[in-house]
């Protein structure tokens, strides 16, 4: 991080701004992984809510 410290031009749904390649890259990495991880847990409860349905209905 201490290396790309190139100031890079970013623009993301209207907003436009200057920032440090690093800082930019370190906020699209954890973007990522936040929107993993809320698809992801909100993907294991539409299936686990499905797979309880199911066992109910099979007694």
């Amino acid at each position: 991080m201490l290396q790309n410290t190139t100031p890079t031009q970013v623009s993301f749904l209207g907003l436009h701004g200057t920032l440090p390649l690093a800082v930019a890259m370190l906020i699209a990495m954890l973007s990522g992984i936040l929107l993993t991880l809320v698809l992801g847990t909100a993907r294991i409860t539409q299936l686990r809510r499905l797979a309880s349905r199911r066992r109910r209905q099979n007694r």
